[in-house]
């Protein structure tokens, strides 16, 4: 599976698992029902949107990369990048929407932060094989007086 298709599936199962541990766990904290289905809807529309904006870029930039594949450190290093953005527009909508303060929203965020570095890390490589990779990642043949790095 490649191209767009790709992309509306990854992120669709992404987030429909998130929104499901998101609410959750605001529940789990003490908020009500429905501010942590509101939190985690808004979360995963924002988080979609920066889905979509983050995979392109870091496939954009993997297929300019002379070493094919998906390494561990390529893995950490997606996910990590992914996070960090998120942690710019989570925070301020977390501090407004749960009326918290900044900081609250922050180790909020950090907590969840945590969690899905590693949820991420580990949908991506079940999706990888349960989809295979994409085109960006897949080691090109070599052709006749072309040599193999």
């Amino acid at each position: 599976m490649q191209g767009i298709k790709r992309k509306v599936v990854y992120v669709s199962f992404y987030e429909a698992i998130a929104i499901a541990l998101t609410t959750t766990v605001f529940y789990l904290l003490g908020y009500s029902m429905t501010d942590a289905g509101v939190a985690s809807v808004v979360a995963s529309v924002i988080a979609v949107l920066w889905n979509l904006v983050w995979n392109t870029g870091f496939e954009f930039w993997e297929s300019r990369q002379i070493r094919k594949g998906r390494s561990i450190a390529r893995r950490i290093a997606h996910a990590i990048g992914f996070e960090g953005g998120l942690v710019v527009f989570l925070v301020p909508f977390f501090a407004w929407w749960l009326q918290v303060s900044w900081w609250e929203a922050l180790v909020l965020d950090a907590g969840l932060i945590v969690f899905f570095l590693v949820y991420t890390f580990v949908f991506s490589w079940v999706f990888d094989r349960v989809f295979g990779l994409p085109a960006s990642a897949m080691p090109q043949p070599v052709t006749q007086g072309q040599s193999a790095r």
